[in-house]
């Protein structure tokens, strides 16, 4: 087993790597931040370290062809135990999923815990670096790429012959596609209501569209949901 010093420096050393993979996420104003992966990183060090120990202790007191020690099953349970603590930083927002990358994070870091704690340092080291790199680097280049948006949008209209190829064209405009849409008419108020699905490939939607929706005649109102 490793002296009292190596398992600190184990310790410290994981805290580090922990908070500093925090650090982006608290910078961006994630749920979890800088202290919540210094806990993450340093409890899994522990774990790792813990169950080294215990095979050390141990495995020669009971090593037998029907009892081993397996130093790695205490571990495992950390890794387990992360997806608990993980789900709770994934939120549903919209029509959107928030949190993903966050809770992804925290595992990375429970992993790069368990590698300290067992003194593989430079896997820990290479793993933290390219960890931090990916969410610096990586999001600069996701912001410039062309991906599809989706949107829920709720027109209410005056129910005027024709109104719905109107809408339609301002949507081709801007390339938008319509995966979906349903029709509700109000006859007392003379009002229809359509619901569309849309599609946008794009780096960013473009707003201009509310613009030349509202530029057609008899719309009352627009919402996304």
């Amino acid at each position: 087993m490793p002296f009292d010093l190596e398992i600190i420096f184990r310790l410290v050393l994981a805290s580090f790597f922990g908070g500093l993979v925090g650090l982006e996420r608290e910078v961006h104003g994630r749920e979890a931040g800088i202290r919540t992966y210094l806990l993450v990183s340093l409890g899994s060090a522990l774990i790792m370290i813990v169950s080294e120990y215990l095979a050390f202790e141990y495995q020669g007191k009971f090593s037998s062809d029907l009892f081993r020690v397996d130093p790695g099953r205490i571990a495992a349970q950390a890794i387990t135990g992360i997806g608990f603590l993980g789900a709770g930083v994934i939120i549903r927002y919209k029509n959107s999923i928030r949190g993903l990358t966050t809770a992804a994070s925290m595992w990375v870091v429970c992993a790069i815990g368990l590698a300290i704690g067992a003194g593989y340092y430079l896997f820990g080291s290479v793993v933290s670096a390219i960890a931090i790199l990916s969410l610096l680097g990586l999001k600069g280049i996701e912001k410039k790429l062309s991906k599809d948006w989706y949107e829920e949008m709720i027109i209410v209209s005056e129910d005027a012959e024709g109104q719905t190829d109107r809408i339609q064209e301002v949507m081709d405009k801007y390339n938008i596609k319509v995966t979906k849409l349903s029709i509700k008419k109000d006859f007392q108020k003379k009002e229809i209501t359509l619901g569309f699905r849309l599609r946008l490939r794009a780096v960013q939607p473009d707003r201009n569209i509310l613009k030349g929706i509202f530029g057609v005649p008899g719309i009352k109102r627009i919402d996304l949901q």
